[in-house]
């Protein structure tokens, strides 16, 4: 009974740490950057001015705390390749797709708020004459961070599903004397 109650909590905590790494990253897409191009009152110049950057300390915390939910799960269920084995069936072949979905998924997630961040705090130095009128004030692309959120939710559904089919295929089944459910490579007596 012990076990399910943590089990349940540990995805009680994955689920809550998703869901603030996914509300990170929607705020994030929110609060990007933005510029204009400004003239500089004691030059013939002109150049780039860069609103809040908050966006970019968004992007990191929803990184952070996707990493964290994502290095619980692996953390218990021992990244699906240290410990006991798994017994054979169903669970085991869900568990080990999603597994890889899982990786997978975050794996973008985390690509998308790092580069995010990263280009979100990006800020062009480019100075043109007052004839430029296309200066360029280089900004993040819309979209990036809320693909992050997109992915950030396809973790958490995939994760919660790969640790319940891994915890349905280490329960259950009865082996004699307390063996595993894999083939012995002893020689017989």
């Amino acid at each position: 009974m012990g076990e399910s109650k943590a089990s349940t909590l540990l995805l009680i905590i994955v689920f809550i740490l998703d869901v603030i790494a996914f509300g990170l990253a929607v705020a994030a897409e929110q609060r990007r950057s933005t510029a204009k191009v400004v003239p500089d009152p004691n030059s013939e110049y002109t150049y780039c001015v860069y609103d809040s950057d908050i966006a970019t300390g968004y992007g990191v915390g929803a990184f952070l705390f996707l990493f964290v939910s994502q290095a619980l799960i692996m953390g218990a269920t021992r990244c699906l390749c240290c410990g006991r084995s798994l017994r054979p069936g169903g669970s085991r072949a869900s568990a080990i797709v999603l597994f890889i979905a899982t990786w997978l998924t975050f794996i973008i997630a985390e690509a998308c708020f790092v580069g995010g961040a990263a280009r979100n705090a990006y800020h062009t130095k480019y100075r043109g004459f007052y004839q430029v009128t296309n200066l360029s004030c280089e900004t993040l692309r819309k979209g990036v961070f809320a693909a992050g959120a997109s992915f950030t939710v396809f973790t958490l559904i995939l994760s919660e599903l790969y640790y319940v089919s891994f915890a349905r295929s280490k329960e259950g089944g009865w082996t004699p004397y307390g063996r595993e459910s894999a083939i012995g490579m002893s020689s017989f007596p």
